[in-house]
């Protein structure tokens, strides 16, 4: 496929509509969570346990991704129960973890929701080349990875 010309940009241009795309993200998640009826960090969570699939996480490494304590994910967890988004289920190595599982109908829910926005995403794509998703690809993950160490520098300089 040969790509759409695109305008030229400089990285000022680049970072301020980055800032644009995080502002309206943050927006649209706010919005997707009071649309089933969680709070932020209670989507957060379950987000990362619907990207584990089968791979069940165990309190603990979702609590780790999510980047609170132990005793506030147990908090998330009761609350993604209660409104029926979570199971927890024992850790068949050990009977003292638990895992958190999805429950099938809530990720119909997720799904029902976010599939069309996802279908826009994907018509979008489709205006880029192979090498342009494959640059977008690399710029998201080396962002993602670089946004979280800059996290993680500012929460040791606060323990300091």
């Amino acid at each position: 496929m040969q790509a759409t010309p695109r305008p030229t940009a400089t990285p000022a241009q680049a970072l301020e509509a980055m800032d644009s795309l995080i502002a309206a993200h943050l927006l649209g998640q706010q919005e997707m969570a009071q649309r089933l009826g969680l709070n932020i960090t209670d989507l957060l969570c379950f987000a990362w346990v619907l990207k584990a699939g089968d791979d069940l996480l165990t309190a603990g490494e979702l609590a780790e991704h999510a980047h609170v304590t132990t005793g506030a994910m147990t908090g998330i967890l009761n609350r993604l129960e209660r409104a029926g988004y979570v199971t927890r289920r024992p850790d068949p190595a050990d009977r003292r973890r638990v895992r958190v599982a999805a429950v099938p109908s809530a990720v119909e829910r997720a799904g029902a929701l976010y599939g069309p926005y996802y279908a826009r995403l994907n018509e979008l794509f489709a205006s880029y080349s192979a090498d342009e998703i494959a640059v977008l690809t690399d710029w998201f993950t080396r962002t993602t990875g670089l946004a979280q160490t800059y996290i993680d520098e500012m929460r040791e300089q606060d323990k300091d």
